[in-house]
């Protein structure tokens, strides 16, 4: 790739508190960027660049915890008689499994999955969790959980979802830093719910 975008925002920040981004590439096509950078501006402020070096100090750690608990949920949902289908590298089961263990140290910390039944069934399981936050983002500290029918793809209509392979019982689960025993707990209460 001649230029790499980031969102420091996710993973290198941490803990859902900073707006960031950043470049890397080779030096002739930085430079470009940089002439724009500086006639239109977009520097981060010090205090949000403070708290993205605070980030990363603990990045190793916490993308570490967070694919352990994404690896473990996504067994647990796996061998649950309410979910219909689990969406995760590390699985066994995923088509892609051989290709990811090559390739990953870790299969990452979102794990999304489809519930028995349709959109008011994942929506009622989104609202009877009490660990995560409702929100689209991924890589904090915190477990966050969504519904991309009505969250993050709710302004296209239902065949562009179906194209892309949105169904309206899919949950994105973003895995956080927590306990594993308390997110498997929250989330077995709330499929008893269902």
């Amino acid at each position: 790739a001649d230029i790499i975008i980031h969102s420091a925002t996710k993973y290198l920040a941490g803990h859902n508190d900073v707006l960031a981004g950043c470049i890397a590439g080779k030096t002739e096509h930085i430079e470009k960027v940089r002439q724009f950078h500086n006639v239109l501006g977009g520097v981060i402020d010090p205090h949000a660049s403070y708290m993205l070096i605070r980030g990363m100090k603990t990045l190793g750690v916490r993308v570490a915890r967070q694919n352990d608990n994404a690896l473990r949920i996504a067994r647990f949902l796996e061998a649950h008689p309410k979910i219909e289908k689990v969406h995760y590298p590390g699985l066994e089961s995923h088509p892609e499994h051989e290709i990811a263990k090559r390739q990953m140290d870790g299969f990452g910390g979102v794990v999304s999955f489809e519930v028995k039944g349709g959109l008011w069934d994942a929506a009622k399981l989104i609202d009877s969790v009490r660990l995560p936050y409702i929100a689209p983002s991924l890589g904090g500290v915190d477990s966050l959980i969504e519904q991309p029918t009505v969250v993050s793809y709710w302004d296209q209509g239902p065949e562009k979802r179906a194209e892309l392979g949105i169904k309206d019982n899919l949950i994105r689960f973003a895995l956080g830093i927590e306990e594993y025993e308390d997110i498997e707990a929250d989330m077995a209460q709330a499929l008893d719910l269902l």
